[in-house]
């Protein structure tokens, strides 16, 4: 008798595990199409929340990323991190290409390697800007927004290899310090002259987005470590990359997503942050912010939503059930 009801029970939970993964299966989807078309730039051997903007810009269905391009670390933060001088924007591609490996995405779009210099006078453009102003004169139709995480050196060479594509695509930069003051800030500072050629001298569209607004996007490392680490192997390795940090970087206890805001913006919602039309100021040789430039504007972002941004990440983050 009790092997008898000790069948009939395995039966009934075979049955009812059949059940209700037929039942999941069969649970509606809200379609998403993507409403943008992406570029994303950025140094990817340098500070890892870059990589996290990356893992949730590949995941979103909500724009379609169509180039990632890397740029380089300043030379004595790249010294500081034991890398060579010279070869962070390939170190970068790499630490690209391994997370999309990991994330089963290796195919979704090209990866190139920007420039090993900063700077534009003289300098020979690169592969990344050849290919921004392929992607930007190409016929499509979908907006096209050039999300950058560090310095706009890649953007810079390619608004000087072809000037048209300022009315092509909006630029959506993390980057400068807070006005009115501003002052030095590493993704403006580090390339002070390609800032200039885009700011100043382009009329491509801008949406700023400076320090005291990226700094708001925080997640604690208590959070990290039980919620997001144990996700997918993909959320394992970014937060290998946090537990690897060279011994200058000194952790409390919560880390800037400083780079996300990009991907909030353009892929998930910008309804919800606050932002005001400014006059776009000139860039003194100290960063800070100089006289206003006639007919310039830049959308400025000064408070975002940090909930959305990461309630969105996390969500992406789980293993897919779609």
């Amino acid at each position: 008798m009790r092997t008898t009801i000790d069948r009939r029970r395995f039966i009934a939970a075979g049955a009812s595990l059949m059940i209700g993964s037929a039942a999941r299966s069969a649970l509606p989807v809200i379609r998403q199409s993507p409403k943008a078309r992406i570029i994303i730039d950025n140094d990817f051997a340098g500070d890892p929340d870059g990589l996290i903007a990356l893992a949730h810009q590949l995941a979103t269905k909500a724009a379609r990323l169509v180039l990632i391009t890397t740029s380089a670390l300043d030379a004595k933060l790249a010294a500081l991190g034991g890398q060579p001088a010279g070869a962070t924007a390939a170190a970068g591609k790499q630490a690209a290409i391994d997370l999309m490996q990991i994330m089963g995405l290796t195919n979704l779009c090209p990866v190139i390697v920007g420039s090993e210099q900063f700077g534009v006078a003289g300098a020979q453009a690169s592969a990344a800007a050849r290919a921004i102003v392929a992607e930007a004169m190409r016929d499509d139709p979908l907006p096209l927004f050039f999300t950058c995480g560090g310095p706009l050196t890649n953007l810079a060479q390619a608004l000087q290899l072809e000037p048209a594509i300022a009315d092509r695509m909006t630029l959506v930069w993390i980057g400068g310090a807070d006005y009115p003051q501003g002052g030095t800030e590493y993704n403006l500072s580090t390339d002070l002259e390609a800032a200039r050629a885009v700011i100043e001298r382009s009329r491509m569209p801008i949406w700023q987005i400076p320090a005291g607004a990226y700094r708001q996007l925080q997640m604690s490392v208590a959070e990290m470590t039980a919620t997001l680490r144990p996700m997918s192997p993909a959320t394992a390795w970014l937060y290998g990359r946090y537990a690897d940090l060279p011994p200058f970087v000194q952790l409390g206890g919560a880390i800037t997503l400083g780079d996300s805001p990009m991907v909030l913006l353009t892929s998930v919602s910008a309804e919800s942050s606050a932002s005001s039309i400014i006059a776009g100021r000139r860039l003194l040789d100290d960063s800070r912010y100089g006289a206003e430039i006639p007919g310039r504007s830049i959308r400025l972002f000064t408070q975002l939503d940090a909930r959305l941004a990461l309630a969105d990440f996390l969500a992406l983050m789980h293993p897919r059930r779609d």
